[in-house]
């Protein structure tokens, strides 16, 4: 799913935020190497399909550092990361932004990143790392919910679902659509969220409750949210469906389920044999930058990790953030996501 172009649907147009050159100093480790950082004119960044900050932000920090910056989006998180990897040999990026807690494990299994400490961290953003390598920085977070329309649970005087359990009772039957954990990352959210509450044992016999219960499965959040969920503009005959606890803020009239919640965060990382590791390291410092912290909830809608931002007046109205989302560690996700997925795929399309 593309986070951006589900909020350009339905926010209209982006916000463009003012401009700061990251006051930082950039610090970057050479990897094991006791040699100098690398330096060149150009820096390669490597994204994921949802990035956007504003052109006066990418235009100052090019003003500050004199790089050309040159951007690679080859698609979601999964593949960014598998592109690092088939070219570690022969590294095609000098940082990467955009990988997420369901994939940092394959990351780190395949060597294809360099510990970097930016002092522009706020220290209270610690409690998102990764791990403790500094390979991968915390930059944004945001959860995975189920959304609710209020407004259809009102006209039928129904209360709306609570927990995941409430999910399987009789009331909620044909109510519920979900995106394919195969093919979406809110889709793997979800799935994740039923792992960490129902454990390795007990998930796939929720899921075939679910299953049970006429749980509907689609391809992607797009046709999830925008076709089959009566609360967007697809009108669609379903009032539940798996999207974003900050999506209320797009639409008023839905509710997230906070109960329900995964928690992703996203990071930034210098790329193991980068030809730059001084740009890298000044990326990474101007992504936790004041300015560019402030603009993420508008040009990306998920969390900055500063917690000193202030909040756009819509997020704080209709996006509370949940306050005990389910979590599992980036080791656990890489030691068990292929084949949860290849489980859950048998268990629930067969």
């Amino acid at each position: 799913m593309s986070k951006k172009s589900w909020a350009l649907a339905l926010a209209g147009a982006l916000l463009l935020g003012g401009c700061a050159a990251p006051s930082a100093t950039p610090s970057p480790s050479a990897s094991a190497s006791s040699s100098a950082p690398t330096e060149s004119k150009q820096l390669r960044v490597i994204t994921h399909d949802s990035f956007a900050l504003s052109k006066e932000s990418i235009a100052a920090f090019k003003a500050e550092t004199g790089y050309d910056v040159v951007f690679n989006a080859p698609g979601d998180a999964g593949t960014v990361v598998n592109q690092l990897v088939l070219t570690k040999a022969a590294p095609i990026a000098d940082v990467v932004f955009g990988i997420d807690n369901t994939f940092a494990g394959r990351a780190f299994a395949e060597g294809v990143l360099s510990p970097y400490t930016s002092s522009a961290l706020p220290a209270d953003a610690a409690k998102f790392a990764a791990d403790d390598s500094s390979r991968l920085t915390p930059i944004d977070y945001g959860d995975v919910c189920l959304n609710a329309d209020t407004a259809w649970f009102t006209g039928k005087g129904l209360a709306v679902p609570v927990s995941l359990d409430d999910l399987l009772k009789p009331e909620y039957r044909d109510l519920l659509v979900v995106a394919n954990p195969a093919t979406s990352s809110p889709g793997l959210g979800f799935l994740l969220a039923t792992i960490a509450a129902k454990g390795e044992d007990g998930y796939l016999g929720y899921w075939k409750a679910l299953r049970d219960n006429g749980m509907k499965v689609v391809k992607g959040w797009t046709e999830a949210y925008s076709v089959e969920f009566s609360g967007s503009s697809g009108k669609g005959k379903r009032p539940l469906v798996v999207s974003y606890a900050s999506s209320p803020a797009f639409e008023p009239a839905t509710q997230s389920l906070n109960q329900t919640c995964f928690r992703q965060i996203e990071y930034a990382g210098v790329v193991a044999g980068s030809a730059n590791q001084v740009g890298a390291g000044k990326f990474i410092d101007f992504l936790l930058s004041a300015k560019v912290q402030a603009e993420i909830p508008d040009q990306m809608y998920v969390y900055p990790v500063d917690s000193s931002v202030k909040l756009p007046k819509e997020w704080v109205a209709h996006a509370v953030l949940p306050e005990h989302p389910y979590t599992l560690s980036a080791a656990q996700i890489s030691a068990g996501r292929d084949g949860w997925i290849k489980a859950w795929t048998a268990a629930v399309i067969g």
